[in-house]
């Protein structure tokens, strides 16, 4: 199983994100042998830009037309970020919310590799499909209040649907969260917020690990 790990935090070692999806990937190093962790550090990658040359290579590619060989080597960049994605089994999304949604950098990240051609495609009645079918996907959030159902503040909760989205549009249907919650009201509530996604991570490890063994 190969899993890409895909942290969109900026704190590190001080994260309280990671401190969750940490416990994720200890379980599954535990629990499956054969597991191969990559992790992309957005907030420390040098990501490919998205504009200038890269801009007119996609819509060249929208068109059907051939890359230009004075863009060639500045898009080789835009697939090798593509292809690194795309070898993944498995994907764990470690990201705080910013402002209701995601921190920018993973915004950036997903605006580079969701690609015509490539994640996704039109089919001869102009409907969209995905092509990164049988994966899945887990994301680690961390947020300073209540999003939960029925909340008040759940109608703001623009993170959670983005990532569906986005994700759903690329053809992973499987995406589970680990939210926690009430991270900014006091050190306790905080601290009970993380212990819980600690547990929830270790169970959703191992429910991971027993359906992948029954498809492997």
């Amino acid at each position: 199983m190969k899993l890409l790990h895909i942290a969109a935090t900026p704190r590190g070692v001080r994260s309280n994100t990671l401190r969750i999806s940490d416990a994720f990937l200890a379980y599954l190093q535990d629990e499956h042998a054969d597991l191969e962790i990559s992790t992309l550090d957005l907030f420390a990658a040098d990501l490919p830009a998205v504009a200038g040359r890269n801009i007119e290579s996609k819509y060249a590619i929208m068109k059907g037309l051939p890359i230009g060989p004075q863009d060639a080597e500045s898009w080789s960049s835009i697939e090798r970020l593509i292809a690194q994605f795309l070898a993944a089994d498995v994907y764990l999304v470690s990201t705080p919310m910013w402002n209701f949604n995601i921190p920018y950098v993973l915004k950036y990240y997903i605006d580079a590799i969701v690609q015509p051609g490539y994640l996704f495609r039109y089919n001869e009645q102009g409907v969209p499909e995905g092509m990164c079918r049988d994966k899945r996907m887990i994301c680690v959030t961390t947020r300073g209040g209540d999003y939960s159902a029925g909340s008040l503040l759940q109608p703001y909760d623009v993170q959670e649907t983005y990532l569906r989205a986005i994700f759903g549009f690329v053809g992973i249907d499987d995406i589970q969260f680990i939210h926690a919650q009430l991270m900014d009201v006091n050190p306790d509530l905080r601290e009970a917020a993380i212990h819980a996604g600690i547990e929830d991570a270790r169970v959703m490890a191992a429910k991971l690990v027993g359906g992948y063994s029954k498809i492997s």
